[in-house]
């Protein structure tokens, strides 16, 4: 019998699985905005001068168990050895708890930075436990919800410093006992700013010659200091100290507040969050209050609702870049929030005695491997120590080294003639054996005097034990029995709506499908476990998959080579503008230090600027949103002989291909300088268009928007950077590879566990999935847009009147019209079940839309259904049908409290509860009421609060 075969394609990822719309969806659409085919949009969309003239092409897309079957054989190529090499970064044990209800769950890893608290209360409430665990730790009132990595927060400590101190001096002090890539980012970092670094022993600082000096605690080496004096001098001459610490370490050791430090910063890593190569890692920041203004990144701070019961937000510094600009206390918008969130789990999961044992357990073993080598006949270094010891074995080093590799264990090349060893808590009885063995001993773990592990005795200095308590809240003591544990984290990821439950229309921010297939192999052993500085024969498997998908993604963008150094967009920003200094200054241009900008630009944009030692000169936008070309030029011939470079964003940030931009750029060429192209908006170019086509010297990617990588509730992310070949030999260098140019963070390739992420990306997409991914992207911006007409204005469009991947919807005349605000309009999308659009940028008072390609037809009418109800109210209260204060929009978010509670309102339940846009059955409630952030920035607490504050919710209720 023969049958008939059907024209389903199973394993078509993009079409069947990534791309939201169906082909008769898509038809449907096209006929709301007036087109027959999607290729005849995308001509009228796209500039025909932009166009890139070869199609994206690689090879075929690959279905979803080749990918995987592909990607472990590439991953087998990494050797995994023990790693005792220790420099920062360490052997943790993840709680498989955490791994699989945080790190492997979409509900944690799809949301978004919680801007909108009222929807975040969730992962609010995991970054405020893991400031609360970072204040404790180090002894210092205000922690942030954490940075991108231990030595870019070393340097953001640096110029918090130079902000903060009353020293007049431009000398910043670092201890050479440092993490040498922390000192090698310290020094990119103060380069272009004028400041001065000096790297010496802690015994040669000079207080009254520097502005801060920042100390490693333990040492690289393993040496434990107390720098209380120190600090003290320092103090004396209006200067600030600084500890990087290990927070495992201050479970047994005296805390940098007790020392009098100001500033304390360092990684999480080893608090449950794997190797990863590198990263991604949260590095956290603490501070004495005094200086809480002054501190960069994202702090959370308790607040109350409309009713007056606790609720969480960010504080204080939300967003500064977009305020401040080229003023803002840092160019970091963004944070490792995911691995901040796992961080504070581990703290939960283990409490103090939890956290305190495996301290205890890492010192022992290290106490213990010591006996093993004093007996051996070898002389380790310093006498005292936590978890790390220097050997000096002179011409021994060669050959010891190679032992224990043979032996399976990776150990720590210093200088020509000692060898570094950090433990850790996977290691083993047998893992030190296998030490011995290399050092040329046959000796037992258990043949010792203390037979008894319990009894050997402390090598830490007494007068530097801890005696401070820590981890006191009871949040760290009620989560024990994993039953409690689990459902603590539910009932955290319940609150809050992430990608699992809804469609996220971020303007910018790109919330598009993070496939589970594609997040499988970051969790595989190859990919995690590998220490950032092992040999690179141990890191095939990394390398092939890091230069397959950087050539893929020159293929995208038209650029000769890629640097995955960046660990978010902010920072590839940062690292591109380096790049373009570092050029001038090799062709004795060193005086080019113009920047332009338009204004439309991100606000990181300048603050990057600045921070590359460049002068910010702003460029006007034209009335329909465009750059303005005339002055553009004008400010162009101006500064003609220190132009360094401009940095636009394509498409605009308006949501519109310009047509000028090769104007643009062939002016800032003419007048010597470089392009910038930032990549926020590639999600509409790929395939279609590449920006070093049309004139970018370089641009960075943000693969936690276009390629995929998911945003983690606000990191991970990474933003590499691609260049033309001229700019190619100033790329960041690393002082464990290449020292000639600086490093921009911690690790070589910045956050690699992460990149089989937008690898797998590319393997199931292929390259004609890419460009297919890119249409419909504008094709669902261009459906929101067309069927919204006449309820609200596209603010910007084409001559044709179409957007780009984007579109900016205005709702200012509702203001003046009945009082709406754009927030009203955000708060009663939560009703309806929906994250809110990007709220008042690029303009203020406007709502910027992106739907992005994978968001079904259904998801975006129900979207598009919202916000006609919305409209429909705001014409009710323009016609006097209901109080233009009390009301749905003026009332939002609506909880289940108001659904049960005394309801005194000129609206019905139904119409408060479940609007046009919300589902019956599966709703989603906001947790807490509209969020008062007056209240918070009057009443700043950025720890847990007291469990007092949490009966009082309760006896409110």
């Amino acid at each position: 019998m023969t049958f008939k075969l059907t024209d389903y394609e199973a394993y078509d990822f993009a079409n069947r699985r990534h791309i939201g719309p169906s082909p008769s969806e898509m038809a449907e659409m096209l006929k709301v905005i007036g087109f027959t085919t999607l290729d005849e949009l995308i001509d009228a969309t796209v500039p025909a001068s932009i166009r890139q003239k070869e199609p994206l092409k690689w090879g075929g897309a690959l279905a979803e168990g080749d990918t995987l079957h592909h990607m472990r054989k590439v991953a087998s190529k990494n050797k995994l050895l023990t790693s005792l090499i220790g420099q920062g970064y360490y052997g943790t044990s993840t709680p498989p708890v955490i791994l699989r209800n945080i790190l492997e769950n979409p509900a944690w890893y799809t949301a978004y930075t919680p801007y909108q608290p009222e929807i975040s209360q969730g992962r609010l409430e995991a970054l405020l436990n893991f400031q609360t665990m970072v204040s404790d730790l180090t002894g210092l009132e205000i922690a942030n919800a954490s940075l991108l990595d231990e030595a870019t927060a070393a340097a953001e400590a640096m110029t918090m410093a130079k902000r903060a101190a009353k020293s007049k001096s431009n000398i910043f002090f670092v201890d050479e006992n440092c993490h040498p890539q922390n000192i090698a980012v310290i020094e990119t970092r103060a380069e272009p700013l004028g400041i001065e670094v000096k790297v010496a022993a802690p015994e040669e600082l000079e207080p009254s010659e520097v502005f801060g000096a920042i100390f490693q605690y333990p040492g690289t080496h393993g040496h434990v200091r107390d720098f209380t004096s120190a600090i003290d001098a320092l103090h004396e001459n209006k200067a600030l100290g600084i500890v990087i610490a290990d927070p495992l370490a201050l479970a047994l050791l005296k805390s940098p507040g007790e020392m009098g430090a100001d500033i304390a910063v360092g990684s999480t890593q080893r608090f449950g969050v794997p190797l990863g190569y590198g990263g991604p890692h949260a590095a956290y920041m603490s501070c004495r209050d005094a200086f809480k203004r002054s501190m960069p990144g994202r702090i959370i701070g308790v607040t109350i609702d409309s009713h007056g019961r606790k609720a969480y937000r960010l504080a204080l510094q939300t967003r500064e870049q977009h305020i401040r600009r080229e003023k803002a206390n840092s160019n970091v918008c963004t944070a490792q929030a995911l691995l901040a969130v796992i961080a504070s789990m581990y703290a939960v999961y283990h409490g103090p005695d939890g956290i305190k044992a495996i301290a205890q357990y890492v010192h022992r073993k290290t106490v213990r491997l010591v006996d093993g080598l004093e007996k051996l006949g070898f002389k380790p270094e310093p006498d005292v120590f936590f978890d790390t010891i220097t050997v000096e074995v002179g011409a021994l080093q060669g050959v010891i080294l190679n032992a224990a590799v043979a032996n399976g264990i990776n150990l720590r090349k210093v200088g020509n003639t000692k060898i570094g060893i950090s433990l850790d808590e996977q290691t083993r009885p047998e893992t030190v054996e296998a030490v011995w063995k290399s050092f040329g001993g046959e000796l037992t773990y258990g043949a010792f005097e203390h037979e008894r592990e319990q009894d050997i005795p402390y090598r830490l200095p007494t007068n530097n034990l801890r005696t401070t308590e820590y981890l006191t809240h009871p949040i760290f003591h009620l989560n024990r029995a994993e039953a409690e544990i689990t459902r603590y984290m539910r009932r955290l990821a319940d609150r809050d709506l992430a990608l699992d439950r809804a469609m996220i229309p971020l303007g910018s921010c790109t919330m598009k499908l993070n496939a589970t297939i594609e997040m499988i192999p970051i969790t595989w052993p190859e990919f995690a476990n590998l220490h950032p500085f092992v040999p690179d024969d141990q890191a095939l498997g990394y390398k092939e998959m890091i230069d397959d998908l950087n050539e893929k993604l020159c293929l995208v963008t038209g650029y000769d080579a890629i640097s995955q150094q960046p660990n978010s967009g902010a920072q590839g920003e940062y690292a591109g503008l380096i790049t373009i200094r570092n050029y001038h200054m090799a062709r004795g241009e060193g005086h080019r230090d113009v920047c332009l900008i338009p204004t439309s630009a991100h606000g990181t944009n300048p603050a990057s600027a600045h921070m590359a030692g460049f002068k910010v000169v702003v460029v006007k936008s034209a009335e329909n949103g465009d750059i303005d070309v005339e002055d553009f030029r004008a400010k162009a011939e101006k500064h003609s002989a220190n132009l360094a470079a401009c940095m636009i964003t394509y498409p605009s940030t308006h949501g519109v291909f310009e047509e000028t931009v090769q104007d643009v750029c062939d002016i800032t060429h003419e007048h010597g300088g470089q392009v910038y192209i930032d990549g926020a908006n590639m999600n509409a170019m790929v395939g279609l268009s590449r920006p070093g086509d049309i004139g970018g010297d370089v641009s960075h990617l943000n693969l936690h928007k276009t390629f995929c990588i998911p945003h983690g509730g606000g990191g991970p992310g990474m933003g590499p950077i691609g260049v033309k070949a001229h700019l190619a030999p100033y790329l960041p260098g690393h002082p464990e590879r290449d020292a000639a140019i600086g490093p921009v963070s911690a690790a070589p390739f910045g956050s690699p566990s992460i990149l089989p992420v937008s690898w797998a990306y590319c393997l199931l997409m292929g390259g004609a999935g890419l460009t297919q991914s890119t249409k419909v992207a504008i094709l669902n911006a261009n459906y929101i847009a067309a069927s919204l007409k006449g309820a609200y204005d596209t603010l910007y469009a084409s001559k044709a009147g179409l957007v780009a991947h984007e579109c900016i919807l205005e709702t200012r005349p509702l203001k003046d019209s009945c009082g709406v605000t754009v927030d009203d309009i955000a708060k009663r999308l939560m009703d309806n079940g929906f994250h809110a659009p990007t709220m008042s940028f690029p303009v203020p008072g406007t709502l910027m839309v992106e739907p992005t390609e994978s968001e079904p037809k259904a998801e975006l009418d129900r979207f598009i259904n919202a916000m006609l109800d919305i409209r429909r109210e705001a014409q009710d209260i323009e016609d006097g049908k209901i109080d233009a204060e009390n009301n749905p929009l003026k009332n939002a978010p609506h909880t289940v409290r108001d659904l049960v509670g005394e309801w005194d309102r000129p609206y019905s339940r139904k119409q408060g509860c479940f609007p046009a846009g919300a589902f019956e059955v599966d709703k989603y409630w906001p947790p807490v009421n509209r969020v008062d952030n007056v209240y918070g920035d009057r009443h700043l607490i950025c720890t847990c609060p007291p469990v007092d504050a949490y009966e009082e919710d309760e006896a409110a209720e």
